[in-house]
């Protein structure tokens, strides 16, 4: 399985060279983001909202690395990523210390308001694996924990990535959450009409994450 996992991967970065000086999409946008610690260190509503260099719509992809060390079992470290057209909408992921590791992802619109649609209290999360969170129009939102997927093709609409913020901690009297470490937020999204090629390694996270998903619930009832 394995060796499997190997070849896909050496299968994208052959084929993706071959392409890369003939094949570009001019709606292709990457960004990566490093989080440090301290940022977690705070309560939803201090929280500060960061805009985005450039959004992220149409199909978009986020893999976060969390190498944070967290500083007490109680503490978090929660992503809320914005909707352009309309603040309200927002899409948060929470990541607990562990050893718990407790995974969540909810959703919050105008309509329907806070709605927690993935949660898990025990092992959710893995610090040796990244979180893969991606989204297309068609599709809809779809996570990957980094051992399988939580949430697949979920309706959410129109979502254009404008801005993000993070905390960790629900009250101010709380001890720190995070006491060093960073999360590193990786942001790849544009239009696959426009040059699906230029996607190739969108596809083969996708790819991979999917397969990972399937070895790992195949091994489990084996």
């Amino acid at each position: 399985m394995k060796y499997l996992i190997a070849l896909i991967l050496l299968s994208g970065f052959i084929i993706l060279p071959v392409f890369a000086e003939e094949s570009k999409n001019p709606t292709l946008i990457i960004d990566t983001i490093e989080i440090p610690s301290y940022e977690f260190n705070k309560i939803l509503r201090d929280a500060i909202i960061i805009p985005m260099q450039r959004p992220h719509g149409i199909s978009w992809q986020i893999t976060i690395d969390n190498n944070l060390v967290y500083a007490n079992p109680d503490g978090n470290a929660v992503l809320r990523i914005y909707d352009r057209d309309n603040p309200e909408k927002l899409v948060e992921i929470g990541m607990g210390s562990q050893p718990d590791e407790k995974f969540w992802l909810a959703v919050q619109t105008p309509k329907e308001g806070y709605v927690v649609v993935h949660s898990d209290l025990e092992r959710g999360w893995s610090p040796s694996s990244k979180t893969i969170v991606s989204y297309t129009e068609r599709a809809g939102l779809t996570v990957n924990n980094g051992a399988r997927i939580v949430v697949s093709n979920l309706d959410i609409g129109t979502f254009t990535i404008n801005s993000y913020s993070v905390h960790g901690m629900e009250s101010p009297t709380d001890p720190p959450a995070v006491n060093s470490g960073s999360m590193i937020l990786e942001f790849i999204s544009g239009d696959p009409a426009k040059n699906p090629i230029a996607f190739f390694p969108f596809y083969v996270a996708t790819g991979v994450g999917i397969l990972v998903g399937v070895l790992y619930i195949t091994k489990k009832r084996s």
